[in-house]
């Protein structure tokens, strides 16, 4: 006689694949882990979405500033390695989230911030360019 076991698991929250915006198979996404406070510099965007960024650390913190049942987003663009990375506040008015994206010291980053309104669309602003960080 011989006895077959089939284990199914749920796959961990660092290998699961973020879904919630059509982009994320192409670039990375992350829903931002929710913190008490942000560092690095900021600025705030649409539907006064703030965005801060840590260089040292490569950190992008996101405060949901409207209570507007929107999730709040930070957008990094790069002109080197991976050209986009996606930040996710979906904790609600008031809170801020953090996402640990690894890039390229060198080159051009681009930073946004906005809102995310549905699995395909979303508003954002061009905040400020920083690069060798």
């Amino acid at each position: 006689m011989t006895t077959v076991v089939v284990v199914f698991a749920a796959p961990t929250p660092a290998s699961a694949a973020e879904d919630w915006y059509y982009l994320c198979g192409v670039y990375p996404c992350q829903t931002g882990v929710e913190v008490g406070a942000a560092e690095g510099v900021c600025m705030t965007g649409p539907a006064s979405t703030r965005v801060c960024v840590k260089y040292d650390g490569d950190y992008v913190y996101v405060l949901d500033g409207k209570a507007d049942g929107n999730a709040a987003m930070g957008i990094i663009d790069s002109e080197k390695g991976i050209g986009r990375r996606y930040c996710r506040n979906p904790h609600g008015n008031g809170t801020w989230a953090r996402c640990n994206f690894d890039w390229s010291e060198s080159g051009k980053k681009s930073v946004f911030g906005g809102v995310k309104y549905d699995h395909i669309s979303m508003y954002y602003e061009f905040l400020w360019s920083f690069s060798n960080n």
